[in-house]
């Protein structure tokens, strides 16, 4: 006679037990973007139909302050130098942080080195602004004093107009160029080495590779990368709210700083507000564009 073989008792889950887990562990997330990112944003959108000037209750004007910002030549100017900003910060950025990642990958994969790469991305954008500041200052700065001893002239990197927005652009690339890196290597890390063993006995050299191989490959992460440093390049305030302060003239007041001397400058919160709206349409934009053009969401690897 044989004993037919027991399992042990499986404990019956409760119902609904996974969905209230899930919810607890998804409520302190969603309370964090309910209150600070989807109510101020629902806000800045009501905010912008009003004239409100913190002082008094907010009184509704429609489009006026849209029609304003149409009108507005300083808003038309500081989305001018904006987009001339993060032309220059992200094509160098691009480059720089595509040329990182491929050199770390192919040559070392030393933590050590990475680490280095990374580092000035741990510094904020405020003390890297006031670091750079010294450091080109026309007078003192150990830039300037290297060109002097060099004999070429002394250069007003963040006092000349046709300096100081590609001055700042590249301020801000050394600070992301190692973050940057850091997230195109990933994307190389997920490329399989069959495929290059295999391009190697077809005799394709290193630049061919990297055409041929390593771009197509990269292209979604390099795509989502792209739509990342678009949004941040355009969000870009404290690094010129520390070193040029929209000057000179108005040669570096890019539209988050013009937006922040509306609010907190002239207390003009409603008209703000239209701008930081136009802001968001225009990322809004952008950023399905790229995904599009790019086809972020598709990968070539089978």
């Amino acid at each position: 006679m044989t004993m037919a073989s027991s399992s042990p008792p499986t404990r019956p889950s409760a119902p609904g037990g996974d969905g209230r887990l899930a919810a607890v562990f998804l409520a302190p997330a969603l309370l964090g973007f309910v209150v600070f990112l989807l109510w101020p944003t629902l806000r800045g959108v009501w905010l912008s139909f009003t004239r409100f000037n913190l002082l008094t209750p907010a009184e509704w004007v429609g489009l006026d302050n849209y029609v304003r910002m149409v009108h507005d030549p300083v808003f038309w100017d500081s989305l001018r130098v904006t987009v001339g900003y993060v032309l220059v910060n992200i094509g160098v950025q691009t480059v720089s942080a595509l040329a990182i990642a491929v050199l770390v990958q192919r040559l070392t994969r030393s933590a050590l080195l990475r680490g280095i790469v990374l580092m000035p991305y741990l510094m904020s954008n405020v003390v890297a602004g006031i670091v750079w500041l010294w450091i080109l200052d026309t007078q003192l700065g150990i830039g300037n004093q290297i060109l002097a001893g060099l004999g070429l002239d002394r250069i007003a990197f963040l006092a000349d107009e046709t300096w100081a927005v590609p001055t700042l652009a590249l301020i801000n690339v050394w600070r992301h160029v190692g973050y940057t890196a850091l997230l195109l290597f990933a994307g190389l890390q997920a490329i399989p080495d069959t495929v290059y063993e295999a391009a190697r006995v077809d005799g394709a050299g290193e630049g061919r590779m990297f055409w041929r191989i390593t771009l197509p490959l990269l292209r979604p992460v390099l795509a989502v990368v792209l739509i990342m440093t678009v949004i941040g390049s355009f969000q870009v305030f404290d690094t010129v709210a520390v070193t040029t302060f929209g000057g000179p003239g108005n040669a570096t007041n890019v539209l988050q700083y013009y937006i922040y001397g509306a609010a907190f400058g002239r207390f003009q919160f409603g008209y703000a507000s239209a701008m930081s709206v136009a802001l968001l349409v225009v990322l809004s934009a952008i950023t399905v564009l790229q995904y599009r053009l790019t086809r972020a969401g598709r990968s070539d690897l089978g």
